[in-house]
Protein backbone atom coordinates (compact mmCIF):
# COMPACT_ATOMS: atom_id res chain seq x y z
CA UNK A 1 0.00 0.00 0.00
CA UNK A 2 1.23 3.83 -1.06
CA UNK A 3 2.17 6.18 1.72
CA UNK A 4 -0.30 8.92 0.88
CA UNK A 5 1.42 12.10 0.02
CA UNK A 6 1.24 15.55 1.52
CA UNK A 7 1.84 19.81 0.41
CA UNK A 8 3.87 21.86 2.98
CA UNK A 9 1.51 24.73 2.52
CA UNK A 10 3.47 28.14 4.27
CA UNK A 11 1.39 31.13 5.30
CA UNK A 12 3.39 34.46 4.99
CA UNK A 13 1.49 36.86 3.59
CA UNK A 14 0.25 38.73 6.16
CA UNK A 15 1.27 42.50 6.74
CA UNK A 16 1.18 42.41 10.49
CA UNK A 17 -0.51 45.47 10.78
CA UNK A 18 -1.00 45.47 14.53
CA UNK A 19 2.68 44.08 14.85
CA UNK A 20 3.87 46.99 12.91
CA UNK A 21 6.67 44.89 11.64
CA UNK A 22 6.78 41.22 9.42
CA UNK A 23 6.23 39.18 12.16
CA UNK A 24 7.66 36.33 9.34
CA UNK A 25 11.21 38.10 10.20
CA UNK A 26 11.50 38.08 13.91
CA UNK A 27 14.03 35.62 15.31
CA UNK A 28 14.10 33.10 17.72
CA UNK A 29 17.80 31.60 18.47
CA UNK A 30 19.36 33.78 15.23
CA UNK A 31 16.76 31.82 13.05
CA UNK A 32 13.59 33.87 11.75
CA UNK A 33 10.27 32.58 12.40
CA UNK A 34 9.47 31.99 8.74
CA UNK A 35 12.50 30.13 7.85
CA UNK A 36 12.10 27.69 11.17
CA UNK A 37 8.51 27.53 10.34
CA UNK A 38 9.11 26.00 6.69
CA UNK A 39 12.27 23.60 8.12
CA UNK A 40 10.20 21.92 10.81
CA UNK A 41 7.19 21.70 7.96
CA UNK A 42 9.89 20.01 5.48
CA UNK A 43 11.15 18.03 8.01
CA UNK A 44 8.30 15.77 7.11
CA UNK A 45 8.95 14.90 3.90
CA UNK A 46 6.25 16.73 1.83
CA UNK A 47 6.00 15.97 -2.07
CA UNK A 48 5.98 19.81 -2.42
CA UNK A 49 6.58 22.60 -0.26
CA UNK A 50 4.81 25.80 -1.29
CA UNK A 51 5.11 29.16 0.43
CA UNK A 52 2.62 31.82 0.18
CA UNK A 53 4.15 35.37 0.14
CA UNK A 54 2.17 38.62 -0.12
CA UNK A 55 2.67 41.79 1.92
CA UNK A 56 6.49 43.02 1.67
CA UNK A 57 7.33 40.28 -0.46
CA UNK A 58 10.63 41.42 -1.62
CA UNK A 59 11.31 41.54 2.31
CA UNK A 60 10.55 38.72 2.70
CA UNK A 61 11.04 36.08 0.91
CA UNK A 62 14.98 36.00 1.18
CA UNK A 63 14.20 34.31 4.63
CA UNK A 64 13.60 31.25 2.57
CA UNK A 65 17.03 31.12 0.45
CA UNK A 66 18.49 27.73 0.70
CA UNK A 67 15.20 25.89 1.30
CA UNK A 68 13.10 23.71 -1.17
CA UNK A 69 10.17 25.99 -1.27
CA UNK A 70 7.69 26.86 -3.83
CA UNK A 71 6.91 30.50 -3.80
CA UNK A 72 3.39 31.65 -4.61
CA UNK A 73 2.43 35.65 -5.25
CA UNK A 74 -0.90 36.05 -3.43
CA UNK A 75 -1.86 39.28 -4.99
CA UNK A 76 -5.23 38.96 -2.85
CA UNK A 77 -3.23 39.23 0.50
CA UNK A 78 -4.85 42.24 2.04
CA UNK A 79 -8.36 40.52 1.99
CA UNK A 80 -6.73 38.27 4.70
CA UNK A 81 -6.09 34.36 5.52
CA UNK A 82 -8.67 33.20 3.36
CA UNK A 83 -6.92 34.57 0.33
CA UNK A 84 -3.36 33.00 1.37
CA UNK A 85 -5.28 29.33 1.80
CA UNK A 86 -6.89 29.57 -1.28
CA UNK A 87 -3.52 30.21 -3.44
CA UNK A 88 -1.69 28.26 -1.61
CA UNK A 89 -4.12 25.14 -2.08
CA UNK A 90 -4.35 26.42 -5.77
CA UNK A 91 -0.84 25.55 -6.17
CA UNK A 92 -0.99 22.23 -4.58
CA UNK A 93 -0.23 19.06 -7.30
CA UNK A 94 -2.36 16.81 -8.40
CA UNK A 95 -0.17 13.45 -6.54
CA UNK A 96 -0.72 15.22 -3.29
CA UNK A 97 -3.64 13.88 -0.97
CA UNK A 98 -3.48 16.52 1.37
CA UNK A 99 -1.85 19.60 2.75
CA UNK A 100 -0.18 20.40 5.84
CA UNK A 101 -0.90 24.01 6.49
CA UNK A 102 1.29 25.78 8.57
CA UNK A 103 1.89 29.64 10.33
CA UNK A 104 4.75 31.55 11.07
CA UNK A 105 3.73 33.19 14.19
CA UNK A 106 3.49 29.96 16.35
CA UNK A 107 6.75 30.35 18.43
CA UNK A 108 6.27 26.62 20.35
CA UNK A 109 5.80 25.30 16.76
CA UNK A 110 8.02 21.81 16.63
CA UNK A 111 9.02 19.42 14.01
CA UNK A 112 7.83 16.33 16.49
CA UNK A 113 4.12 17.79 16.69
CA UNK A 114 3.95 17.89 13.09
CA UNK A 115 5.31 14.80 12.23
CA UNK A 116 2.46 13.66 14.55
CA UNK A 117 -0.01 15.46 12.66
CA UNK A 118 1.23 13.88 9.48
CA UNK A 119 1.35 9.99 10.88
CA UNK A 120 -2.48 10.55 12.27
CA UNK A 121 -3.10 11.39 9.06
CA UNK A 122 -1.57 8.63 7.00
CA UNK A 123 -3.30 6.63 8.58
CA UNK A 124 -7.03 7.68 6.90
CA UNK A 125 -6.07 10.47 4.24
CA UNK A 126 -9.97 11.20 3.69
CA UNK A 127 -9.79 12.34 7.43
CA UNK A 128 -8.10 16.08 8.57
CA UNK A 129 -5.72 15.86 11.09
CA UNK A 130 -5.43 19.38 13.74
CA UNK A 131 -4.14 20.81 16.03
CA UNK A 132 -6.24 21.00 19.41
CA UNK A 133 -5.73 24.59 21.76
CA UNK A 134 -7.50 26.82 23.70
CA UNK A 135 -10.45 24.60 23.15
CA UNK A 136 -10.28 25.31 19.39
CA UNK A 137 -9.48 23.02 16.11
CA UNK A 138 -6.93 25.20 14.53
CA UNK A 139 -3.85 25.42 12.33
CA UNK A 140 -1.39 23.29 11.84
CA UNK A 141 -3.76 21.27 10.38
CA UNK A 142 -3.27 18.69 7.40
CA UNK A 143 -6.46 18.90 5.01
CA UNK A 144 -7.53 15.88 3.02
CA UNK A 145 -7.87 17.04 -0.61
CA UNK A 146 -11.59 16.63 -0.66
CA UNK A 147 -11.64 19.79 1.00
CA UNK A 148 -9.95 21.85 -0.93
CA UNK A 149 -12.66 22.92 -3.20
CA UNK A 150 -14.97 24.09 -0.46
CA UNK A 151 -11.66 25.78 0.81
CA UNK A 152 -11.30 27.54 -2.33
CA UNK A 153 -14.01 29.77 -1.44
CA UNK A 154 -13.56 30.65 1.92
CA UNK A 155 -13.08 34.24 2.65
CA UNK A 156 -11.32 37.11 5.25
CA UNK A 157 -9.46 36.15 8.37
CA UNK A 158 -11.35 32.81 9.34
CA UNK A 159 -9.02 30.66 7.02
CA UNK A 160 -10.15 26.68 7.89
CA UNK A 161 -11.04 27.43 11.02
CA UNK A 162 -14.95 27.29 10.36
CA UNK A 163 -15.05 23.81 8.73
CA UNK A 164 -12.41 22.40 11.25
CA UNK A 165 -15.50 23.08 13.41
CA UNK A 166 -18.39 22.31 11.24
CA UNK A 167 -17.26 18.95 10.26
CA UNK A 168 -15.29 18.15 13.60
CA UNK A 169 -16.55 14.28 13.17
CA UNK A 170 -13.98 14.04 10.13
CA UNK A 171 -10.93 15.94 11.99
CA UNK A 172 -8.44 13.67 14.24
CA UNK A 173 -7.79 16.48 16.75
CA UNK A 174 -3.71 16.44 18.14
CA UNK A 175 -3.34 18.55 21.54
CA UNK A 176 -0.71 20.61 21.64
CA UNK A 177 -1.78 23.18 23.96
CA UNK A 178 1.06 25.76 23.79
CA UNK A 179 0.23 26.12 20.44
CA UNK A 180 -2.03 28.77 21.44
CA UNK A 181 0.60 31.41 22.20
CA UNK A 182 1.42 33.20 18.85
CA UNK A 183 2.23 36.97 18.02
CA UNK A 184 0.52 39.60 17.09
CA UNK A 185 1.25 42.72 19.17
CA UNK A 186 4.15 44.87 19.94
CA UNK A 187 3.13 44.02 23.94
CA UNK A 188 3.86 40.30 22.33
CA UNK A 189 7.71 40.90 22.36
CA UNK A 190 8.10 42.43 25.92
CA UNK A 191 8.92 39.06 27.57
CA UNK A 192 11.78 36.34 26.91
CA UNK A 193 11.12 32.89 25.89
CA UNK A 194 13.39 30.52 27.78
CA UNK A 195 14.49 26.83 26.01
CA UNK A 196 12.05 24.94 28.33
CA UNK A 197 9.15 26.74 26.35
CA UNK A 198 10.67 26.57 22.66
CA UNK A 199 12.44 22.95 23.31
CA UNK A 200 15.38 23.41 21.24
CA UNK A 201 16.68 26.89 21.41
CA UNK A 202 19.48 26.91 24.16
CA UNK A 203 19.50 31.16 24.12
CA UNK A 204 16.66 33.60 25.45
CA UNK A 205 15.03 35.52 22.82
CA UNK A 206 12.61 38.57 23.20
CA UNK A 207 9.55 37.28 21.53
CA UNK A 208 7.36 37.70 24.70
CA UNK A 209 3.81 37.15 26.15
CA UNK A 210 2.10 35.76 23.53
CA UNK A 211 -1.38 36.22 23.07
CA UNK A 212 -3.84 33.21 22.92
CA UNK A 213 -6.33 33.58 19.64
CA UNK A 214 -4.69 32.79 16.60
CA UNK A 215 -5.73 32.78 12.31
CA UNK A 216 -6.51 36.98 12.76
CA UNK A 217 -3.73 39.59 10.47
CA UNK A 218 -1.18 37.16 9.29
Amino acid sequence: MNTPRHALVLLAAGASRRLGQPKQLLRIGGETLLHRAARFGLATAPAQAILVLGAQADMIAPAADGLAVQRVHCPDWEEGLGASLRAGLAAVSTPCEGALVLLCDQPALGAAHLETLVAAWRRDPTRATASAYAGVLGVPALLPRAWFDVLSHVTGDRGARDLLRERTDQVTAVPAPSLSEDIDHPGDLSLRFAESRLGTEKSRSSLGTLTSRREVDR
